[in-house]
């Protein structure tokens, strides 16, 4: 652990209940995500900037805290946040940490800037008239949106790219499959239409989302009662907030019910999951049409991007729809987890509230990569082998179900079991009895 503290940056930032936090929960795992961090710093910035209008405080403590969060959120000193993702107590080491890191960068500053040594307390400075109940998911909330934001736009360029697929292919005629078996003519176009509007779906779902997300408990503290809060505050800080994030974010009716319920956070899992679905589906149909070469289907080819196999020359493998379907188990995977976390809550507050933090924002990263690699890597590159589409097409019974309206499903079935193997001679009979 002593390494962890080994450059005079870390030794002057780091206090020591974070250090205890890297003690306690020393599980070499992954640090609390940088966005959640970021979501946190401008909460601390947007308390800081009201008390500073409400004249609370002693002079230049909030200036300094203010400018040691704007450098924090120029990207500079990430190495500070060094709490573990899965940390005990509802997320009270990482508030600990950005009010710790903040604290004594802002004294550095100030000091740097103006000569002066100034004394701000990480409790009673930076964090006053809050809780980590009220800070930690109004960051979550925070952090979610940004990258639902991002993952929408990523959603509606594949939807989009499929679009293009949808229309470019209208005229490949191509055989239908329902449960692998040679079903009824369709067109290629007609099966990337079916795909894109999967995908409209799940981005509008998406986007319908965020209204949830938008409201918060900040100032409502340790339970939601607003205590150790001062009014004027509680008004101020999420209209800071506010103008901080560019986002519509508002004071929650019910304060306790946003602290305790995280029912929001299940939600955008489950619509997260909707989505890993989908691209699952279609990810495995791409696979199922691009295989072969010669001992597969074959209907459309992805593009190659590397070698496929250490032993075995020519062979080239699906490598992106492979990768998008391991991306929607982890998301799935995710969910489950989200799910039993947001349930073992226990009356005012919801210990596990870390993990689903972790999970969510991992979900919402994984899928935004995974779509924008799915849709330029897969989707653009891909092309369609017209002639293998129309040879499987002539070379089946597809065509037959288009006579039974008129001959009847008996019949048709008596002229396919009687030439099976000839789909001409089918043709043929079925043609000139429906004409009879």
């Amino acid at each position: 652990m002593e390494d962890l503290y080994n450059t005079p940056q870390q030794e002057m930032f780091i206090g020591v209940e974070s250090k205890k936090a890297v003690s306690n929960f020393a599980l070499n795992y992954k640090k609390t995500n940088i966005r959640l961090i970021y979501a946190v710093v401008n909460i601390k910035k947007a308390a800081a900037k009201t008390y500073l209008k409400l004249k609370v405080g002693n002079d230049g403590v909030y200036e300094a805290v203010i400018k040691a969060c704007d450098s924090i959120l120029a990207g500079r000193y990430q190495e500070q946040f060094v709490v573990d993702a899965l940390s005990g107590g509802a997320g009270t080491s990482v508030n600990m940490n950005v009010n710790e890191v903040l604290a004594h960068l802002a004294e550095t500053i100030w000091q740097e800037e103006k000569n002066k040594k100034i004394t701000i307390h990480p409790l009673d400075d930076v964090n006053r008239g809050q809780s980590t109940n009220d800070v930690y998911p109004t960051a979550l909330r925070i952090a979610s949106i940004e990258l639902l934001r991002e993952l929408s736009q990523s959603c509606a360029r594949l939807q989009q790219a499929l679009q293009l697929k949808e229309r470019e292919y209208e005229g490949i005629r191509k055989l239908g499959r329902t449960e692998l078996m040679d079903a009824i003519p369709i067109t290629l176009g007609e099966e990337f239409g079916a795909y894109a509007q999967a995908i409209a779906r799940d981005r509008w779902r998406l986007y319908k989302v965020e209204e949830r997300l938008r409201q918060v408990n900040l100032g409502g503290t340790a339970v939601g009662n607003s205590s150790n809060a001062e009014r004027k505050y509680r008004f101020m800080v999420i209209e800071e907030l506010r103008d901080i994030t560019g986002m519509g974010l508002a004071a929650a009716e019910y304060p306790m019910d946003i602290t305790q319920n995280n029912d929001v956070f299940v939600e955008v899992s489950g619509l997260l999951k909707a989505l890993a679905v989908n691209l699952m589906k279609i990810s495995g149909d791409l696979r199922l049409m691009n295989s072969g070469p010669f001992g597969g289907i074959g209907e459309i080819r992805l593009k190659a991007l590397q070698a496929g196999s250490t032993i075995m020359p020519g062979k080239v493998n699906p490598v992106i729809p492979e990768m998008v379907t391991q991306v929607a188990m982890k998301v799935i995977a995710n969910d489950s987890a989200i799910t039993m976390a947001a349930s073992r809550g226990e009356f005012e507050l919801n210990a596990f509230l870390p993990l689903i933090a972790d999970c969510l924002l991992e979900s919402l990263s994984l899928l935004e990569r995974a779509v924008s690699l799915f849709q330029e890597k897969c989707i653009e590159l891909l092309e369609p082998d017209k002639d293998r589409c129309e040879a499987l097409l002539e070379g089946s019974y597809a065509f037959a179900t288009a006579y039974t309206r008129i001959l009847g499903y008996d019949r048709v079935s008596e002229i396919i079991e009687q030439y099976k193997g000839d789909p001409a001679a089918i043709k043929n009979i079925l043609e000139a009895e429906a004409g009879s």
